[in-house]
């Protein structure tokens, strides 16, 4: 059987729900509906949530710190190195609770706006 994890699964206007997920880069793509990109949290967990979702004009989902996460995401663990795997009960209790309020937004939010890098050599 393919190596699957337990993640938390947030998509917009849903509440948070459990959800096994094979543990792929096409399958985490499938998950957040496009590119990945991922940021840790204080805790040792990693969201997962599509690299484009403003620039797609994804509908908006949960704010995370100061900023506004657009389209579905998803939480996993992180292991020794650096691979995703699966939450434990407490950090699914977490973050169920940390993101159950279904937030509404207007779409005006300044952190709404695109954001682009630009690196120079």
């Amino acid at each position: 059987m393919e190596n699957t994890i337990r993640v938390l699964k947030i998509e917009p206007g849903k509440a948070p729900y459990v959800k096994e997920i094979v543990d792929d880069y096409k399958v985490s793509q499938s998950e957040v509906g496009g590119d990945i990109d991922c940021f840790d949290t204080e805790d040792g967990c990693v969201v997962v949530h599509n690299a484009e979702g403003k620039n797609k004009k994804l509908e908006p989902n949960r704010r995370y710190g100061d900023d506004i996460i657009c389209g579905p995401f998803f939480i996993c663990a992180e292991g020794e190195e650096g691979e995703f795997i699966s939450l434990t009960d407490e950090q699914i209790e977490k973050y169920s609770k940390q993101f159950a309020e279904i937030e509404q937004f207007s779409g005006q939010e300044p952190e709404m706006a695109g954001r682009m890098t630009l690196l120079s050599l």
